[in-house]
């Protein structure tokens, strides 16, 4: 398993998306700035607050151009109740395979639990990786703020 870095290309997954249909990344957030956010579940109080804060943020985060989607081990009526109660407008993705996104991404795992722990990716209009985070717990998690700042700084200095 290896951590992507900058420059990197997203690699390919898929996984249902709630509602219907699946959640195709990189290719739904191609052509814009993309943000994936993989949380631990909605049993997680500081996931919850990450994707609050995305949703809070939605109208800054679309006049820069940016796309959100989320994912995670739950399942599609855990993750229904969840985009419920936070009102979230963005594609989340449920019953993710904690081994193959693991894999592909190089996201750490819990293997007491099965799940997987929180890491986000920005994503260049070319789908390669503009910045990566990985938690190895509960804390270390990416913001819209800070979103937003890279997004900035990268179209500033065109070093994308």
């Amino acid at each position: 398993m290896t951590r992507l870095n900058k420059g990197q290309p997203f690699p390919k997954l898929q996984v249902p998306a709630v509602g219907g249909g699946m959640l195709n990344l990189p290719e739904d957030l191609a052509g814009q700035f993309g943000v994936v956010l993989i949380y631990r579940g909605s049993w997680c109080p500081f996931c919850s607050k990450q994707l609050a804060r995305f949703q809070e943020a939605s109208d800054a985060l679309v006049e820069l151009g940016v796309r959100v989607a989320a994912l995670s081990v739950d399942d599609e009526e855990t993750s229904r109740r969840l985009i419920e109660k936070l009102e979230l407008g963005f594609p989340v993705g449920h019953s993710a395979d904690v081994a193959k996104v693991a894999e592909a991404t190089g996201a750490y795992v819990d293997d007491e639990l099965t799940y997987l722990q929180a890491t986000e990716f920005v994503l260049a209009p070319d789908s390669t990786v503009a910045e990566a985070s990985y938690s190895s717990g509960a804390g270390g998690r990416l913001t819209p703020f800070d979103v937003a700042g890279l997004i900035r700084y990268i179209r500033k200095y065109s070093c994308a």
